[in-house]
C-alpha cells in the first residue's frame, strides 16, 4: 500500500516523523513524502532530526511546491494520506478545496477518490473559525485526529504519548502495529454486598 504523508509547519512535526520511523519498518507500505517549507524550518527546531533525514525515512519524497507530481493525480492509486502535523493554514485550504500546494492537492485529490485522508490539527484553544472549517472537511470525508493525549495507558514519558497518538493514526488505515494496547476494559471493583438491615 502507498501512504501519502504531509508534514507542515505546524507545532508537532515529531507526530509525522514518528509515523514515518513505524512505516519504514512495515514492508508493505510504501511511504511518499511532502515536507512543507514552514516545516523544513521548524523541524530542526522542535526535533534533533535534520530535514534530510526525515526525508531519508520515506521510499520518496516530494517538493511541496510540484504540483504536476503523481500525487496530483487521482489516478497514482494510493490507500490514503495523513497530514501529521496540519496547520490551520493547510486544513482551511482543504476544507475550501484550495490546491494551491503538492500537500493540499494530494489531499483534495485523497477526498476526491474516496481514500483516508486523516489530518491532524494541533492548535489550541480553538476559534469558531478553526471548528467550521473541522466540520467542513469532516463533512467532506476527512477524519479529524487531534493529537490529544490519552492517560488511561499511563504514559511516562513524549515517546508515550507520541506513540499513543501515531498508533490510533495507524488503526485508521488497518495498519497492525505494538505502539497501542487493545483496551480490553478494566474490572469494576466489586463492592461489599450487604445483607438485609435489622
Amino acid at each position: 500500500m502507498r501512504l501519502v504523508v504531509g508534514i507542515t509547519g505546524a507545532t508537532g512535526v515529531v507526530y509525522g516523523i514518528r509515523l514515518l520511523e513505524v512505516l519504514k519498518g512495515v514492508g508493505e507500505v510504501e511511504t511518499h513524502l511532502i515536507v512543507s517549507r514552514a516545516a523544513r524550518r521548524l523541524i530542526p527546531g522542535e526535533t534533533d532530526y535534520t530535514v534530510e533525514a526525515v526525508e531519508a525515512l520515506a521510499r520518496r519524497s516530494y517538493d511541496n511546491r510540484d504540483i504536476g507530481a503523481a500525487l496530483a493525480s487521482g489516478a497514482f492509486r494510493t490507500g490514503g494520506m495523513v497530514i501529521a502535523p496540519c496547520g490551520s493554514r493547510t486544513l482551511a485550504a482543504l476544507a475550501a478545496g484550495h490546491t494551491g500546494s503538492l500537500i493540499t492537492r494530494a489531499g483534495d485529490v485523497t477526498l476526491k477518490e474516496g481514500r483516508p485522508l486523516v489530518v491532524m490539527p494541533p492548535e489550541t484553544p480553538l476559534h469558531l473559525g478553526d471548528l467550521r472549517r473541522m466540520v467542513a472537511l469532516a463533512e467532506m470525508g476527512g477524519v479529524i485526529l487531534p493529537p490529544m493525549p490519552a492517560f488511561y495507558p499511563r504514559p511516562r514519558t513524549v515517546d508515550d504519548l507520541v506513540n499513543h497518538t501515531v498508533g490510533r493514526v495507524l488503526d485508521r488505515f488497518g495498519i497492525a502495529h505494538t505502539l497501542v494496547k487493545e483496551w480490553t476494559g478494566r474490572a469494576r471493583p466489586r463492592s461489599r454486598e450487604r445483607g438485609p438491615a435489622g
